[in-house]
């Protein structure tokens, strides 16, 4: 179920310096960018829309998903996906086996869960991947893999974290358009930060700061 996410007055801090101060509605389908430099809070702020903020930080304000609050809900709770600068995948399990791990267990049956990871690896160029060991796999298809997984969880919003930074020019247009594309489709509110003014203006949504002031491009 998609819906919107809501960031309603979340202000984060660390002593008295206060990182973060957002308010910000996403609704389905569409990617706000959080742009600024290293140490402005962007990883931060993802890290409070997970649940996963450290004890050293302080919160306030409330997260919203589909108008129910989020905030204090544990991570697992939250069915936010998230996209780190490393296609983070099992390197113990198969590419398929890293799929299948991924999905609902509503999604019962090894011939219905197999469907679905061939069917994914099929939508993204990657027929016959799922015995693959991921080591094996070039960045690209680490990086749509690790996509594919997070989508298959059906997650009710999209964090990206700097996905695409350790990827070469050719290679982050290519994965970039793939996981803005796959985000609209599915109909998934996303949040992107990043430094790179390029990944903004491909996101073709609303960029603000920390401070959810909008930046020009």
């Amino acid at each position: 179920m998609t819906g919107t996410l809501d960031l309603q007055g979340v202000k984060i801090t660390l002593g008295d310096r206060t990182l973060v101060d957002l308010t910000l509605a996403i609704p389905a389908g569409q990617i706000v960018t959080i742009m600024g430099p290293s140490g402005a809070g962007k990883s931060t702020a993802l890290a409070a829309i997970t649940g996963t903020l450290a004890p050293s930080f302080g919160m306030s304000g409330r997260i919203l998903m589909n108008g129910k609050d989020i905030s204090d809900l544990p991570t697992r709770a939250r069915n936010i996906g998230l996209l780190f600068q490393d296609a983070v995948l099992f390197p113990h399990l198969s590419v398929g086996q890293n799929l299948a791990f991924a999905l609902p267990a509503p999604i019962r049956g090894r011939a219905q869960r197999q469907a679905r990871v061939d069917d994914a690896l099929a939508s993204a160029g990657l027929t016959g991947f799922a015995p693959r060991d991921p080591a094996t796999l070039s960045g690209g298809q680490k990086a749509r893999v690790a996509l594919l997984r997070t989508l298959l969880a059906e997650p009710c919003a999209l964090l990206l974290d700097e996905p695409f930074s350790r990827l070469d020019a050719d290679l982050r247009a290519q994965i970039r358009s793939f996981v803005f594309d796959r985000a609209a489709q599915a109909g998934i509110p996303t949040l992107l930060v990043t430094h790179d003014i390029e990944d903004a203006r491909a996101a073709a949504g609303p960029v603000v700061d920390t401070f959810g002031n909008p930046l020009p491009l």
